[in-house]
Order: C-alpha cells, then sequence, then structure tokens
C-alpha cells in the first residue's frame, strides 16, 4: 500500500479559487427574492458505472466526511469482526443519538468488555434537533455515545480488541486497522486517496472524488452477497433507522425505497446508490448541510426517480414570523 499522503492544504491565491468556482446547485428564496445561493459539484453515474451528469469539478478530491462510513465498516469486518444486523448498521452510522441507539452502543460495549471512556470519539448532544432538546431536557450532559459516530468508534476498538491490536492508538493513521480501512477506501473509490486529514470524530478521513465516492456507493450495492462491502450495504439498507434516525432522510430514501444504499456527511456531502446500479455524488462548497434535501431530490429526479418521499425529502421551507416565508430550491 502507498504511504499515507499528508493533511490536506487548500490554495490562498484568490485566482485559483474564483476560477474553480463551481455551479449553483441551490437558492435561497425569501418573498419570492433570491437572497442566497450555494454552490457545489454533482456527479451521477449510469447503471454501467459511466458518468451520465456532471455539474462542476467532480473529479476533484474531497473530504467525504461522514459519507465514508460504509467503506470504514467494511474495513472493520475485513480485520475480522463478526457484525450483522443492527449493530453493523450501527458501525456505518451517523446515527441521531436517540435512546435506542445509545442503548446498542451502550449494550455493544458491554459485549466486547469495553468502556465507554476508551471511545476517543469527543462527548457531544444527540444529533437530532428533537432528540437533543429532550435530551437536554432531562439532564443529561455531552457524551461520548451520544456522539453520531460512537458507533464506529465502538467497531473499530471491538476489532482492535479482537486482533490484538493496540487500543489507544485506534485513531493513529498508520495503526493497523486504519492503513486496513485505507485500502479499502482505494478500492471502493477506484483511485488513489489524495489527502488524509482528521474528521470531526477524530478518526482518520480519506479524501476522494466525487465520482470516487459515487463509484464507491455503486460498488457496494452490487457487491457479492456475503462479501463485507455487501454485508454493509444490506444491514445499512435493512436498518436504516439505526444509520440515521427516525427523522432523516437517509432513513426515509432506504426506508421507502428498498435496495437503495443513502449516506450522507457533514459540510453538505452526499452519496447515493440505487438499486439498479446507478448512483450519484455531491458536495456544496459552503458545507450548508439545509441545502442536501433540495439537492438530492433534485437529483433523483433528474435521474427519473418517481416516488413520493422524493417530494418530502426535497421540501426546506423558510420561515418568517413563524409562517412559511420561502424555501431552499435546487437550482439546476
Amino acid at each position: 500500500m502507498p504511504e499515507s499522503p499528508s493533511a490536506a492544504t487548500s490554495s490562498s491565491a484568490p485566482s485559483a479559487i474564483s476560477s474553480a468556482a463551481p455551479p449553483v446547485l441551490a437558492e435561497v428564496v425569501r418573498s419570492g427574492f433570491v437572497e442566497g445561493r450555494h454552490r457545489g459539484s454533482l456527479v451521477v453515474l449510469g447503471a454501467d458505472g459511466a458518468v451520465e451528469l456532471a455539474l462542476g469539478d467532480v473529479t476533484a478530491p474531497v473530504f467525504p466526511r461522514s459519507s465514508n462510513k460504509p467503506m470504514q465498516a467494511a474495513g472493520v469486518l475485513r480485520a475480522g469482526l463478526d457484525l450483522a444486523g443492527e449493530r453493523l448498521a450501527l458501525a456505518a452510522a451517523s446515527h441521531s443519538g436517540e435512546a435506542f441507539h445509545r442503548e446498542l452502543v451502550h449494550k455493544m460495549l458491554c459485549e466486547y468488555g469495553l468502556d465507554a471512556q476508551q471511545l476517543q470519539c469527543p462527548p457531544d448532544l444527540p444529533l437530532d434537533p428533537e432528540e437533543r432538546d429532550g435530551y437536554l431536557a432531562s439532564g443529561a450532559a455531552p457524551d461520548r455515545v451520544t456522539m453520531n459516530c460512537s458507533g464506529k468508534h465502538t467497531a473499530m476498538l471491538a476489532v482492535c480488541l479482537e486482533r490484538g491490536w493496540p487500543l489507544e492508538t485506534y485513531l493513529d493513521p498508520e495503526h493497523p486497522l486504519q492503513r486496513l480501512i485505507h485500502r479499502v477506501v482505494e478500492e471502493a473509490a477506484g483511485e488513489p486517496v489524495a489527502a488524509v486529514g482528521t474528521d470531526g470524530c477524530g478518526a482518520p478521513l480519506m479524501a476522494i472524488s466525487l465520482v470516487g465516492l459515487a463509484r464507491a456507493y455503486r460498488s457496494f450495492a452490487g457487491a457479492e452477497p456475503g462479501s463485507p462491502e455487501r454485508r454493509v450495504a444490506d444491514a445499512m439498507r435493512a436498518h436504516p433507522e439505526y444509520v440515521a434516525g427516525t427523522r432523516r432522510p437517509d432513513t426515509w430514501l432506504m426506508r421507502e425505497m428498498p435496495g437503495t444504499l443513502s449516506k450522507m456527511g457533514a459540510e453538505a456531502v452526499q452519496a447515493v446508490a440505487l438499486p439498479d446500479g446507478r448512483a450519484l455524488a455531491f458536495k456544496v462548497e459552503d458545507g450548508a448541510t439545509r441545502t442536501l434535501g433540495p439537492v438530492l431530490a433534485r437529483a433523483l429526479t433528474l435521474m427519473g426517480v418517481d416516488a413520493p418521499v422524493v417530494e418530502r425529502i426535497g421540501r426546506a421551507p423558510l420561515l418568517g414570523g413563524g409562517r412559511e416565508v420561502g424555501e431552499i430550491r435546487a437550482a439546476f
């Protein structure tokens, strides 16, 4: 395996930034007035894996953030951890921090003889706003188990324990587990990792292109039955509430369109593979996650997907004085 690239750097030259400005993917419309625009890049792959639609630079590397989690979960399986069902879905999750998420993380820690303090993800509040309000009202404080990546970290610790790998350094990019995950990402994306950074949860984060990200999801969704990749995809599709939560678009899409694989990432990244072999991936440049639904819904519509869940995902109303006065809408 090639040496891990160094942490990502970016150009500070204004000319370089302006010349590469991606197209507008979404508009913020208030009272009929366009008050803001969100730029980004988006790619759609056909059933044969060829690029059918490309907006912006879809070959430039991006940090997929939590959209990389299926690949990280496959790495854990390849390392030898025997996970299935809800547990495997949670290992690939950005969970909402709902009670059933927290309960399963605690159960998994107990099953492997681990302690929550061994998790190296930071203490956090539930990702879901409604759940967060109830959590705080109960007097609870930020906790590592509540952090949306705790399922992934639990699985990483568990396989390190089983393999006799160091637990204290399980997030080091040179740790055996992280080097294995690096290979999984490259194989799934069909391209070298362009840069390695640190994700919000502290885990190594591998940069690939949007084409590579869509290719990875397509490969997972159609992988050989029983392979680590297919096991991850099947667990996510069978238990989408554990991948996201009861009030999350990834859950709605996988639940209402059987066979679909969907996972968002921080900084407005989204990847989806459809059961017919097609896939999409996009990144909104400014990281505005409020754009995810409208952009995803528009991309699915362009792909000919006609399902009630698409309209549900695409709604992003703007309020004024407590009433709806506008929307965030796709602009392509």
